[in-house]
């Protein structure tokens, strides 16, 4: 068996590519002891996140070397076929030629066709070229391998391919190879040409890509899975901070607010549970105003109904019939407090107004006919609205009455008394005008309150809770009502409503 030296290499090309995905996650964990058994919410999150990239990265990694794998087999096939058409070429070029020259004469034996194809063409790192003929190994190109062309397991597939020609796959104790058979024929004897191209060492160094792969996955599962933990705890923070302050609310202090920061969903709900906990916070006010007011206003009648019927002689049917007609006027008074408690009450919840399209000026005259049975006044209509509006018409109604009372209350027969409106815009203006003594500059404000009163006349019973209903109506409205002075001189009670329903939808969450 002759070895033949190679006089030149080919340099072996290989490629790779690194994909890895990225995420973003959670951190920080506080546990409660009075939170529920199991897994926490940030824990279930960063193993979530842990698994999804961990799939991502091996499933990146397995479609990289089945790739890769297919890639190099292919060039492994396209190598053997060039040398395959590179002997061809010689075989008709003739041994005086080079490679790519003219036919000449032809060789004197296959086996001198095969040397001279040894000699002229150098097998890559990779493979291994034989010159087979007379039932053996003639030639074997210099390689690392060239000791695998000895073997039975070489002979077997060479003898099999011989009379055909082709390739197979095998795995040996050489790795996983591939041996093409270009079989010839010549005058005297035959032979062939057997390239043997070793598919492990091209695969050694996919190995070594992948393996460096696995590491640098691994050390990326590890960053992702840290900065999982750390983002995951920034988010549930304000869940968190939701959670305590939720415990430290309590019927006397509500107050606490959760700190609203960035604009994404969690600040949404953070700023949801701030609204939620200013309307409860208004809803307890009121409700501690309401009982505080109604237990002050009661007192004083209860005292009096008490007072009379321990000191009632039933003996006595005059003294009987005089008790008898004090405690209803008292009772009765106490009717009218409770009904105009109730009332208040009732303006905190959500259906205590209905808006309808209403037609202002219609509105304007209906009450203005109304209110000409309060006294006897100059009734005016100052009504200049030509737009509908969204309103409660009976609760307006009840307002502009209750603004009128309160007109006649403080004016003098022949004073005089309008009720107007006009349109602002996207609202609508509706006043009360007179021409009494108005309103002092520093009860403005105060008048609306509950039970606070401003000039109390002679014969006037009662409670200062007119007022403060009309603004409860107006706000339920999203309006506002104001007094100013009037000209001539007196008090304007102004009421400004929109034309369309205040009642709007809370504003869209913000997108993630």
């Amino acid at each position: 068996m002759t070895s033949i030296r190679p006089r030149r290499t080919r340099p072996q090309r290989t490629g790779h590519r690194r994909t890895w995905p990225r995420l973003r996650s959670p951190a920080d964990h506080n546990p409660d002891a009075r939170r529920s058994s199991g897994v926490s919410v940030r824990v279930r999150i960063i193993a979530a996140v842990a698994l999804l990239v961990a799939l991502a990265l091996a499933s990146a990694g397995a479609i990289i070397y089945a790739l890769e794998s297919a890639r190099l087999e292919g060039a492994a096939q396209r190598q053997a076929d060039q040398e395959i058409a590179e002997f061809r070429t010689l075989q008709k070029a003739g041994p005086g030629s080079s490679a790519s020259g003219a036919g000449q004469e032809g060789f004197a034996s296959v086996r001198d066709l095969l040397r001279v194809f040894l000699e002229r063409n150098v097998p890559g790192d990779d493979e291994l070229f034989v010159a087979w003929t007379s039932d053996r190994p003639v030639y074997v190109s210099t390689s690392r391998h060239r000791e695998f062309a000895e073997t039975d397991e070489f002979a077997r597939v060479v003898r099999k391919l011989l009379a055909t020609g082709g390739e197979e796959h095998l795995d040996s104790g050489f790795g996983e190879l591939m041996v093409t058979v270009q079989p010839i024929t010549g005058r005297n004897s035959d032979g062939a040409l057997v390239v043997v191209t070793f598919l492990e060492d091209s695969r050694d160094e996919l190995n070594q890509l992948i393996r460096t792969y696995a590491i640098v996955s691994l050390l990326s599962l590890g960053l992702i899975t840290a900065l999982a933990a750390w983002q995951a705890g920034r988010l549930l923070a304000p869940l968190r901070e939701m959670n305590e302050t939720a415990r430290e609310i309590s019927g006397s202090d509500l107050t606490r607010r959760l700190t609203e920061t960035g604009n994404d969903d969690i600040t949404a709900l953070t700023r949801t549970v701030n609204d939620m906990l200013a309307r409860l916070e208004a809803s307890f006010t009121h409700q501690r105003q309401f009982l505080d007011a109604a237990g002050h206003e009661l007192k004083t009648p209860l005292t009096v109904l008490q007072g009379h019927l321990e000191l009632l002689d039933a003996e006595d049917p005059a003294e009987v019939a005089e008790t008898r007609a004090l405690l209803l006027d008292e009772v009765d008074r106490m009717s009218r407090l409770v009904g105009d408690l109730i009332l208040l009450s009732k303006s905190a919840r959500p259906d205590f107004v209905t808006p309808r399209p209403t037609d202002v000026p219609t509105l304007v005259g209906t009450v203005l006919a109304k209110a000409r049975a309060l006294g006897v006044r100059d009734w005016v209509d100052e009504s200049r609205a030509t737009r509908p509006a969204d309103l409660d018409e009976q609760r307006i109604t009840q307002v502009l009455l209750q603004l009128a009372d309160n007109a006649v209350k403080h004016t003098l027969p022949g004073d005089t008394v309008a009720i107007g409106s006009v349109d602002d815009g996207d609202r609508v203006r509706i006043w009360v005008r007179d021409t009494g003594h108005g309103v002092a500059t520093e009860h403005r404000e105060l008048i609306f309150d509950r039970f606070a009163r401003g000039t109390v006349l002679p014969g006037d019973e009662g409670f200062g809770l007119g007022l403060s209903i009309v603004r409860a109506v107006v706000e339920a409205h999203h309006g506002t009502v104001h007094v100013e002075d009037a000209d001539p001189p007196g008090a304007c009670f102004v009421i400004t409503l929109p034309t369309s329903s205040g009642l709007q939808e809370d504003p869209a969450w913000p997108a993630s």
